[in-house]
């Protein structure tokens, strides 16, 4: 039996421990947000967190997750608010919005680890992100709001980021 914490919620997994962790989100557990994209870990359409770091859910296994928190884009913040989130909706990065799950989620765990990137810290920790459309310069930009989002958050002392909330 395989223990871990999915946005929150703390499961127990009796099945095959290979099973990839991106099919036991989408159809175990009706977590669509999560996308298959190449299923070589590859272009980052299934990318969630585990512990708080960035993974490809498509080619970790639940055997691979035993006592690990995994965050998934709806666990990311109860609300969609996740400043993030909401640089997203404010510069319209989205075009066919099939990666943005999984930019998002690569985009929060930047903020959570560096809170004030530069430009090429920010390309290098969305090198693993495909986006067909080519949205990269409104990527960079949502990405640069939000750290500014997280700087004002904290230093007023509020919470800019959701650890594990349990909705989008």
């Amino acid at each position: 039996m395989i223990t871990f914490t999915l946005n929150g919620q703390v499961l127990r997994f009796e099945g095959d421990p290979e099973m990839p962790l991106l099919w036991y989100l989408r159809d175990v557990q009706g977590l669509t947000g999560t996308k298959f994209g190449c299923g070589e870990a590859l272009c980052g359409a299934c990318t969630v967190h585990a512990d708080g770091a960035p993974i490809r859910s498509c080619q970790t296994t639940l055997g691979d997750l035993s006592g690990v928190a995994v965050t998934t884009i709806e666990g990311l913040s109860p609300d969609g608010m996740h400043p993030v989130q909401v640089a997203w909706r404010e510069l319209n990065v989205a075009q066919c919005g099939y990666c943005q799950a999984g930019q998002i989620m690569s985009a929060a765990a930047l903020l959570k680890d560096t809170p004030h990137p530069s430009d090429a810290a920010i390309d290098d920790a969305m090198s693993g992100n495909i986006c067909r459309c080519a949205t990269y310069p409104r990527i960079r930009a949502a990405i640069k709001r939000a750290a500014g989002e997280v700087q004002r958050k904290t230093a007023s002392g509020g919470s800019a980021q959701s650890s594990s909330g349990s909705a989008k």
